[in-house]
Order: C-alpha cells, then sequence, then structure tokens
C-alpha cells in the first residue's frame, strides 16, 4: 500500500511546488515509484517537470468529470505526474454542491494507491476545497516554511486546521514533517525561525534545510527539476540530502 503525502501550507510562495517537484525526482533517483498530483489551478508542478499544462485528461477531469485517475497519468523522466491548469480553478465553486465533496480526490486517486511507493500533492496556497481534498485523501503532511517573521504565525493557523480535519474529516491524517526553505544562515532571521520552530516541533523539523539558491529558481523555466538541471548546485544536493532523509524516517 503506498502512501499519500500532501505539501501543504496557506501562504503562497513558501517552496511547496519546489519541494514537490525536487523531492519526487530525488525520490525516484533512490528507485521508488513515485506520482505528483497537481491540485494547485497555477499548474506550476504540471510545467517544472516539462509537461504541457493544456495536457488533457488532467486533474480537474478526474475530480468533476469522472474520468479514471489513471487515465489521467502521465509519464515523465522525473516521476508520474496527474497534470493541472486552470481549469481546475472552477473546481472550487463547482464542489460546492458535490455529494461528500471533501472526499471526492481521496475516492479518485484510491485506485492508484498500490500501484505508487509515494504519491505527493502539491496544494494551492489557500486553505479552501482543493486543498480541504487532498488533505482528506492525504495520509500526512510535510508543510514547507519560509525563513521569515511570519513563518510562526501562518504555521499556527495551518496547524490548527489539521486538528480540526482530524476530528472531523481525517482521523488518521499526521504530520510528517516540516521543511526549512530558503534558508540563509548568514541571517539572523533565518537562524532564530529555525530555533524557534525546533523549539515547538522538534524532531518533526527535517534537519535538511532549503537554501536560497539561483539554480532552483532557474530549473523551472527549463520544465525540469534542478537535480537534472544543475545535480552539482547547493539546491539540488539538499533535495538529494532530504530524500534520503525522508526515507530513513518512514518505517522500515
Amino acid at each position: 500500500m503506498g502512501k499519500i503525502i500532501a505539501i501543504v501550507n496557506q501562504k503562497g510562495g513558501v517552496g511547496k511546488t519546489t519541494t514537490c517537484v525536487n523531492l519526487c525526482d530525488a525520490l525516484q533517483l533512490r528507485k521508488r515509484n513515485i506520482l505528483l498530483c497537481d491540485c494547485d489551478p497555477q499548474g506550476n508542478s504540471t510545467s517544472g517537470v516539462g509537461v504541457d499544462k493544456n495536457s488533457s485528461p488532467n486533474v480537474y477531469d478526474i475530480i468533476m468529470n469522472g474520468v479514471e485517475a489513471e487515465k489521467a497519468v502521465v509519464k515523465t523522466k522525473y516521476c508520474s505526474l496527474i497534470p493541472s491548469n486552470r481549469q481546475l480553478s472552477g473546481a472550487m465553486v463547482e464542489l460546492v454542491d458535490v455529494e461528500e465533496r471533501e472526499y471526492v480526490l481521496k475516492k479518485a486517486l484510491a485506485p492508484l494507491k498500490d500501484q505508487y511507493d509515494y504519491i505527493f500533492i502539491d496544494c494551492p496556497p489557500s486553505l479552501e476545497l482543493l486543498t480541504l481534498n487532498a488533505l482528506c485523501a492525504a495520509d500526512a503532511i510535510i508543510v514547507p516554511v519560509q525563513c521569515e517573521y511570519f513563518a510562526l504565525e501562518g504555521l499556527t493557523d495551518l496547524l490548527g486546521t489539521i486538528k480540526t480535519i482530524n476530528k472531523r474529516l481525517n482521523p488518521d491524517l499526521k504530520l510528517e514533517g516540516i521543511l526549512l526553505t530558503m534558508y540563509d544562515p548568514r541571517t539572523k532571521l533565518s537562524v532564530e525561525v529555525e530555533n524557534e520552530i525546533k523549539k515547538y516541533f522538534g524532531t518533526k523539523v527535517y534537519k535538511t534545510r532549503i537554501p536560497r539558491n539561483v539554480r532552483l529558481s532557474e530549473a523551472p523555466s527549463h520544465g525540469k527539476p534542478v537535480i537534472a538541471y544543475d545535480r552539482l548546485s547547493k539546491g539540488s544536493r539538499a533535495y538529494l540530502q532530504l530524500a534520503s532523509e525522508f526515507l530513513d524516517s518512514e518505517p522500515k
């Protein structure tokens, strides 16, 4: 049985998509069978692995049109992908009238769960129905946290939402880990944010920290994860290290 992990944070620009694309690629290089489900209408995970955002069928089709998820899977050199585009924005409104609307994605992905070691879901930067669907489908979450002043405030809000979901919708949802992104050890702020988050979450904070790195920013414009774009870059080495740490923490 595979494991579904949502990469989530209601704040934008914290490295969710960067983490999805690069962790999936790094894990595939570790010989794991990986599926990336792009649930963000911006479709950046889709283009980030070199797939056309206009690919069809896509996430919208499996959520709203009942298309089998397996028919939407696109194979890439970096991982398998269920693509997304701005069409998915309509699902936020259309899902409102759907019965058991919180579980549509879970039901759609269920037939694929045995086919992959890990299914990662890239969530939109908000806590609405698409993100709620991802959290109900997931077994665990990884939360990328940018090393900035308001990081803890946003993290507190998100974890409050997770507790509510645990009580009402998905009692099995767990916190897999918190990932510090855009980390610069030369700045006092990055170190302070790291210390504060570790104080509250202890071993749930990954030892791997994702640095600010130009190659990480450049890679998506080439439709590649950073490891394929520049394997020797700091960003590449960080995500390879994260993949090792992630696998080491998994039950044997």
